[in-house]
C-alpha cells in the first residue's frame, strides 16, 4: 500500500519534469519498477536544475558587484553557507520522510528520490525569484 501512495506522489511530482521532455522515465508509470525510475530520473533532474538556479544566482552576484568585489564575495560567501545549511535541513526532512521505509529497499530509494526532488524544485524556485519581487537589485548590504 505505502508503495502505491510514492506511486501517486511520483505521478503528482513528475508532471513537471516530464513536460519538459519528449519522453522521460515518469511517462506512464503504473509499477514499483517504473515508480522507482522514475524517482531516480526526477532527483537527477532536479539537482541538475538546482544547480542551474544558484549558477545564475551566484552570476547574478558577480554582475551586480561586479565593482566591488568585496561585496561580491561577501554575498557569495553567504549563499554559500546558506547552501550547506538548506542542504542538512533537506536531508533531515527527507530522512523523516522516509522512515517508515526499509532502508535499502526499492521503495526507501524511491520515497528518498522523491523527497530530494521535490526539496530541490522548491529550492530552485526560491533561488531564482530570490530578489526579484521587486527589483532586479539584489540587497545592499547591511
Amino acid at each position: 500500500m505505502k508503495s502505491m501512495a510514492w506511486l501517486v506522489l511520483l505521478a503528482v511530482a513528475c508532471g513537471a519534469h516530464a513536460a519538459e521532455e519528449d519522453s522521460t522515465p515518469c511517462d506512464n508509470v503504473e509499477t514499483d519498477q517504473q515508480g522507482y525510475a522514475c524517482a531516480a530520473y526526477n532527483k537527477k533532474t532536479a539537482e541538475r536544475e538546482l544547480q542551474a538556479a544558484y549558477g545564475d544566482l551566484v552570476q547574478r552576484i558577480r554582475d551586480q558587484y561586479a565593482d566591488d568585489n568585496v561585496k561580491a564575495t561577501a554575498l557569495v560567501g553567504r549563499m554559500d553557507a546558506a547552501r550547506k545549511l538548506w542542504t542538512q535541513l533537506r536531508d533531515a526532512d527527507c530522512k523523516v520522510e522516509t522512515y517508515a521505509e526499509k532502508d535499502a529497499s526499492q521503495a526507501y530509494q524511491t520515497a528518498w528520490n522523491t523527497c530530494m526532488a521535490q526539496r530541490s524544485d522548491e529550492r530552485s524556485d526560491y533561488l531564482r525569484n530570490l530578489w526579484s519581487q521587486n527589483s532586479d537589485e539584489l540587497p545592499a548590504e547591511d
